[in-house]
């Protein structure tokens, strides 16, 4: 059969009609290839051992640089492309309107040693407090601590020296000469959650906890920096402020104040939240289908000062990116019922591919451990093997890696496109 076109040319419409079931069958064979290729991608994904990578132990900053913004910023500005830059560069690389948020928790002295009534040595990890004198802890040697077990503490400063705030803080007549007081706890109970022990302090009438711990703790470093000449505020950020976290949201430690102001300048915007960092952060994905791992809570306050600047930033055309991995969890957490919200509480969200994004557009991060939550949660946004090959290309640059080293800039630009 043929018919005329508009050009008084012949055309054989059963051709053309064939040509379209051919063009038809290879769109679908196409789609079904591409989904084909979206499953196989999605069940590397899910697989634990897909998240190594080696990394030589040289790369693992053991002290941080004297000054902070001067360190290296690998900058990820479109799905193919990337720029190696200095942190102090953040305010030329964001834009007029763009909000910055921060994690505004400070790290307390959580790590204490002491002794169990037989004399034998023991280190204790508070990780979370249950009651006024209640605490959650990692406790070496687990085993032997049992319920009922006390634990005598020994100070970390001289026992003669008045600390900064004094434990007896509060009362109208301290003593002359002071004494610090005795710090001990018992075991009440075991948490199967985190295989750790619920310690119950006895704190002297009038002395605070809080200021006890400033002497006979010690500011927890990783297990990874092994020989460290970082002071206490080394490992806290310059905007430190609300006490709780055990580990620093250490994206912000390349912030300094001058650049904070500088940022200020330029019209990117600031806002805080609160997520204290505790186990959910930094314990170990154990599971090979890394969908069966289950977050440990984490304890986090979204202000609703936060949730404004963040609409007026979204109705404005700016950007909200996010200064760590933590700020992530607390804004996408307070966001998990559909719509960002004011909250305040524990959130066991767990971001890896897959994971339909509601609130953060860009984020600041370090370098993570293999097989980790937080390397994960960037892997949703890049996808896993960009982030792998940026790891790759990190590595032959001589970037410094973890909670000392340099950092990740991830442009809007930058993501990964969803594909549903």
């Amino acid at each position: 059969m043929t018919a005329i076109d508009k050009n008084s040319e012949p055309v054989d419409v059963q051709s053309q009609n064939s040509d379209a079931s051919i063009n038809t069958v290879g769109s679908l064979e196409t789609g079904k290839a591409s989904n084909v290729a979206v499953t196989q991608s999605w069940e590397i994904d899910r697989l634990l051992s897909s998240y190594d990578y080696e990394l030589p132990e040289e790369r693992i900053a053991q002290t941080p640089l004297s000054q902070r913004d001067s360190s290296r910023l690998l900058v990820v500005d479109s799905p193919t492309h990337h720029t190696h830059r200095i942190f102090s560069d953040l305010p030329q690389l964001l834009r007029p309107k763009d909000l910055l948020v921060l994690n505004n928790t400070r790290v307390i002295p959580a790590r204490l040693y002491g002794r169990k009534s037989t004399g034998a040595p023991v280190e204790v990890l508070l990780l979370e407090q249950r009651s006024d004198r209640c605490w959650l802890a990692l406790v070496k040697p687990g085993r032997r601590l049992k319920p009922g077990a006390k634990i005598v503490f020994e100070p970390h400063r001289h026992p003669e020296q008045p600390p900064a705030a004094s434990p007896l803080a509060g009362r109208e007549n301290p003593p002359s000469s002071y004494k610090l007081p005795t710090l001990s706890a018992m075991v009440v109970a075991r948490d199967e959650a985190t295989n750790g022990r619920l310690l119950e302090f006895d704190v002297p009438v009038g002395a605070s906890l809080e200021a006890l711990l400033s002497q006979y703790g010690q500011i927890p470093l990783p297990p990874y920096i092994t020989n460290s000449q970082a002071s206490p505020e080394q490992y806290q950020t310059v905007y430190a402020q609300t006490p709780g976290a055990i580990a620093a949201p250490t994206a912000g430690l390349h912030f300094t104040s001058k650049l904070l102001s500088q940022c200020s300048e330029r019209g990117i915007k600031q806002a805080s939240v609160t997520l204290h960092v505790g186990v959910g952060t930094f314990r170990p994905v154990e599971v090979e289908d890394i969908t069966d791992h289950q977050m440990h809570g984490e304890w986090l306050e979204v202000p609703a000062a936060t949730v404004e600047q963040i609409r007026e930033t979204q109705a404005s055309g700016g950007r909200v990116i996010a200064v760590g991995t933590t700020v992530v969890r607390a804004l996408e957490g307070a966001a998990a019922g559909g719509e960002l919200q004011p909250f305040c509480g524990k959130t066991e969200l767990f971001i890896y591919p897959g994971y339909q994004w509601q609130v953060v557009d860009g984020l600041i991060t370090n370098f993570h451990l293999p097989r980790s939550s937080l390397l994960m949660l960037v892997s949703a946004m890049i996808g896993r093997q960009r982030l792998l090959d940026l790891y790759e290309e990190a590595i032959a640059h001589d970037y410094r890696f973890y909670s000392f080293g340099d950092a990740m800039l991830i442009l809007p630009e930058g993501r990964k496109a969803v594909i549903f």
